[in-house]
């Protein structure tokens, strides 16, 4: 039930927000009573904060998967941004900056989250796209792992990128692509046309 609980949350707080699901919501949608929901969790802030933990284990596993299973340094980053964009299909962009509002706690573990797991991620992509040859040699990498990552954070602010005017994924998708032609070697862009006209079919 714990579970179905998490699942259920979570699937309302993406498509809707954080602050305009209650308790009363997630319990109506599973047919249960909110008494059932405050049994597993005491507060909002407790489940918010196993919806993040969820969404952590679920990322830790997907993009372990990906490193391991592409071809080359390249094509994890379109793998990466594959996995992205079937999250922002579901996902409310206005869910970061309200957890950040009204679940600091949430928000920090997801920061930390940010900050650690994904930014050595991206670390071992620019040391691997080096050894390939398909990333530029001088690229300082401390720094381009959390630019990368910042940027890909910098997509849900709705005061630089005004949602109807742009859509969430034509963002991330700009934004990922400004950054590989930026650090690839010509055999790299090469690997950057390759998937992107796979993509186009």
């Amino acid at each position: 039930m714990e579970q179905r609980i998490v699942e259920k949350a979570q699937e309302l707080f993406f498509r809707y927000g954080l602050k305009s699901i209650t308790m009363d919501d997630i319990a109506s949608n599973l047919g249960a009573s909110k008494k059932t929901l405050y049994q597993y969790f005491k507060d909002k802030d407790s489940l918010v904060d196993a919806v993040v933990q969820r969404e952590i284990e679920q990322d830790m596993h997907e993009c372990g998967h990906i490193a391991t299973s592409c071809d080359n340094a390249v094509h994890e980053v379109f793998k990466a941004f594959d996995m992205l964009q079937e999250m922002l299909t579901t996902m409310n962009p206005a869910i970061i900056f309200e957890m950040q509002k009204y679940h600091p706690e949430a928000y920090k573990k997801m920061n930390a989250h940010k900050n650690k797991f994904f930014v050595n991620i991206t670390k071992e992509n620019l040391i691997r796209g080096i050894a390939e040859g398909n990333y530029r040699e001088d690229l300082n990498i401390d720094i381009l792992s959390r630019f990368r990552i910042e940027s890909v954070f910098l997509g849900f602010n709705p005061e630089i990128f005004m949602q109807g005017k742009f859509t969430l994924v034509e963002v991330e998708m700009e934004l990922m692509e400004h950054f590989l032609y930026g650090i690839c070697t010509p055999k790299g862009q090469k690997l950057i046309h390759k998937y992107k006209k796979q993509r186009e079919k």
